[in-house]
Parts: C-alpha cells; sequence; structure tokens
C-alpha cells in the first residue's frame, strides 16, 4: 500500500492502480491521506513552494493527526521549508562529504590518532 500511494500514479501496473482504487473507496481516511502526499510530492517535484499555506490548511480540515503532527512541525520553520520547495539549491553535497568523513571515522575508531585521521581525510577524495 504504501509504495502504491508513494508512487507516481502512471507507474503503477493496471492491477495496482486497481486494487489501490479499491482500497481507497473503502477506507475516506486512506483516501484523504493519499490525496495530501501526492499534492506534496508535486509541490516538492515542481518546485511550487508557494502552495505550501493552501497544502498546510487542506491538511488541518481532514482528521489524519499524523498529518497534523507534520503540518507542525513545517510551522514552526516554514520559512526554510518554502525556500527548500522552492529554490534550486540544496546542501546535498556537503551532506555527502559530512557522510563521508563520519564513515572514515568509524572506520578509523580506535585504530590511529587524529594525525592519521586527518591524513586519511584529506586523501580520500
Amino acid at each position: 500500500m504504501t509504495s502504491w500511494i508513494l508512487s507516481r500514479p502512471e507507474s503503477l501496473t493496471e492491477i495496482e492502480q486497481l486494487r489501490l482504487k479499491a482500497v481507497l473507496a473503502n477506507c475516506s481516511e486512506l483516501d484523504a491521506l493519499t490525496g495530501h502526499v501526492r499534492s506534496f510530492a508535486q509541490m516538492l517535484t515542481e518546485r511550487q513552494g508557494e502552495r505550501l499555506t493552501e497544502w498546510l490548511n487542506a491538511v488541518r480540515q481532514d482528521d489524519l493527526p499524523s498529518l497534523h503532527t507534520l503540518a507542525a512541525g513545517i510551522d514552526r520553520d516554514r520559512d526554510a521549508v518554502i525556500a527548500g520547495l522552492t529554490l534550486p539549491w540544496n546542501s546535498g553535497v556537503v551532506e555527502g562529504h559530512v557522510n563521508r568523513i563520519k564513515m572514515l571515522k568509524r572506520q578509523m575508531s580506535g585504530r590511529a590518532g587524529f594525525t592519521l585521521l586527518r591524513r586519511r581525510v584529506l586523501l580520500a577524495t
């Protein structure tokens, strides 16, 4: 079910589409959740951060406590979320380097001092 909801509708097989439609017809909460998830995915992939306020209002109108928690979290840092949904820049490259350095640090744990770790980080590009 989760993968059906998170997938683009056109990428599902005909059988999967029919099964998902049957499940959603029998569960109004799941149907509402699917609509909100797909709407958020569209905002994310098409960089439509200006629609965030509208999306948050729609989420709050439905009785879905887990999405209300998500909406509250987004509200705490709304400007950053809108920027993330709108602007083409991200910190993915930096996060990749941080992840690589942490992995090297874990590999070297207890084996050598800072000097060797520093050398390994600088040479491992």
